[in-house]
């Protein structure tokens, strides 16, 4: 009896440490099987900026010196003339998520986005910067991929929701720091 309730609690502790590992992002299940492709936005942002504005704020991280506070959030991990690959961390709960993508730069109009370890086996993503008669529109769109079919999707949804939330902040903050750059010129 014993020895099945140890196993019992095996199993569980084998379980927890899986899905804390999945959740962080240092498990990845890519089977190829079952695979479920969601989309991921669209999030549109109205910035009062200009889109070379725009696309240096989003940059920024990626191509120069990270400030102390994105410091915490990602690191270069390569960087080339309009490619990286970069670790980004997300707090999800008490965990602190690692996700590991690369980003790729279009002067001036898009940022490219493509997962290589995650907390799922898919994902593509896209800041397009269009010019308008106020500044720049910033929309963000991808797609999330899982697999395993209905447990895959469920996981996919719980993914997403999180992910879009942390899209959803960063858009805030570029908005906010290009309009603020846009204000110290004395517009754009």
């Amino acid at each position: 009896m014993l020895g099945r309730l140890l196993g019992i609690a095996a199993l569980g502790a084998l379980a927890r440490s899986g899905y804390d590992q999945l959740v962080r992002g240092g498990l990845t299940l890519d089977l190829g099987i079952g695979r479920t492709v969601r989309p991921l936005g669209p999030q549109v942002v109205e910035i009062a900026a200009a889109r070379e504005t725009v696309f240096d704020v989003v940059a920024a991280p990626y191509l120069g010196r990270p400030t102390r506070a994105m410091a915490e959030k990602l690191r270069v991990l390569e960087r080339g003339e309009d490619l990286v690959l970069a670790a980004h961390f997300t707090p999800v709960g008490t965990r602190i998520a690692t996700t590991v993508e690369t980003v790729r730069f279009e002067r001036p109009e898009r940022v490219h986005f493509r997962l290589v370890r995650g907390p799922v086996p898919h994902v593509v993503e896209e800041f397009a910067l269009r010019e308008t008669p106020e500044g720049t529109e910033l929309t963000y769109t991808g797609e999330l991929g899982t697999d395993l079919w209905a447990a895959g999707r469920w996981w996919g949804d719980r993914v997403a929701a999180k992910w879009e939330a942390a899209v959803k902040s960063s858009l805030a903050a570029v908005r906010v720091e290009a309009e603020r750059r846009a204000a110290r010129r004395g517009g754009d």
